[in-house]
């Protein structure tokens, strides 16, 4: 009696919970909550010292005693005790000053295509635990499909590739379903990595991993822009151990992520080449859609639409596409079952 009397109070939430960022939508609200997926650990204490953006500027600046953890890598729960930390403290906040017990919330959360059942599971179990009366699982591509409002529902090919920080999720869905799917962990974090690594190996500087986000997103792309761009950049000399500036040009950004970015252009290929030949005509027709922060990356568009001779999109607002999704599920039960019955984990 009191589990559904605390749970008819509680707010029902969506969540795209990423290895990068974690979006908490809250029904009839909207999104409420836009933070890196980041905690900061006392570890004498077991307390949390801070959550999201404040405790990722820690990073790298704190005493041995304090730690900064990311508990979610390539998409998935790595550290299943902080991921629920930071999950429960996040309901905490989205029900604060609502009333004086612990919140149940029913929650929809998206989660990368094929991942193990064991990874479901460990995803799953910490929601729960951090709170929630009822955790529902939806793919990432089905999410960021329903989020652009399109019919999943129809018979008909629809193409979305999600790009996030930790996985990069591709699905060609038809029937609430997936029927050809591919999933990298080649994804936004590796174009930062890649960036780090080509700096360190011509300029013989050593920059840290918010430098080379930076630089990805001021002047990084796949395709030359009209004009040429610099940016100007701080970091360790490795010879000397003193700070060095120096500048990186759009033309040796390219060079340093043209590996990424050809390994997710070939897997869309593929994954193309491998969706049933009844769908080809109408993923020709509707194209494939780009969300997730990896389609913000400039002309990546322009290029697979180049290499596949097929239209190519990207979704309205890309980040939030996912946690959208959830959003409209939280609304639409008849929905929401059927793309989880359509899933191939669904049991």
């Amino acid at each position: 009696m009191l589990k559904r009397l605390f749970g008819g109070l509680s707010k029902d939430i969506g969540i795209d919970l990423g290895t990068s960022n974690s979006i908490f939508y809250v029904k009839d609200r909207g999104i409420v909550i836009n933070e890196p997926t980041v905690v900061a650990i006392n570890t004498r204490t077991d307390a949390l010292v801070a959550v999201g953006l404040d405790a990722k500027k820690m990073m790298g600046k704190t005493p041995s005693h304090i730690v900064v953890v990311e508990p979610v890598v390539a998409g998935v729960i790595s550290d299943f005790e902080v991921s629920e930390k930071f999950i429960k403290h996040c309901i905490e906040k989205i029900h604060r000053g609502s009333f004086a017990f612990a919140p149940r919330p029913r929650i929809i959360v998206s989660v990368p295509l094929n991942i193990t059942e064991v990874e479901r599971k460990a995803v799953h179990d910490a929601i729960t635990s951090a709170g929630a009366r009822e955790v529902r699982l939806i793919d990432e591509p089905i999410a960021a499909a329903i989020g652009a409002r399109l019919s999943v529902q129809e018979s008909y090919g629809r193409m979305v590739v999600e790009i996030g920080g930790g996985t990069t999720s591709i699905g060609v869905i038809s029937l609430s379903g997936i029927v050809s799917s591919n999933t990298l962990k080649t994804a936004g974090n590796t174009f930062d990595i890649a960036i780090q690594t080509f700096i360190r190996e011509n300029f013989n500087v050593n920059i840290g991993r918010k430098a080379a986000e930076e630089i990805k997103i001021k002047i990084g792309s796949v395709i030359p822009p009209e004009e040429p761009v610099e940016m100007q950049v701080k970091g360790r000399n490795m010879l000397t151990g003193l700070p060095k500036e120096f500048s990186i040009s759009d033309a040796q950004v390219r060079e340093a992520i043209k590996r990424p970015v050809r390994i997710i252009v070939d897997a869309i290929r593929t994954t193309v080449e491998n969706a049933p030949s009844e769908l080809i005509g109408d993923l020709f027709e509707s194209g494939i859609l780009l969300s997730g922060g990896g389609a913000l990356l400039k002309g990546f568009d322009t290029l697979i639409a180049k290499e596949l001779s097929m239209p190519v999109r990207v979704v309205d607002d890309p980040l939030t596409a996912v946690v959208r999704g959830t959003g409209i599920l939280l609304d639409d039960e008849a929905l929401l079952n059927e793309v989880e019955s359509a899933s191939p984990s669904f049991s």
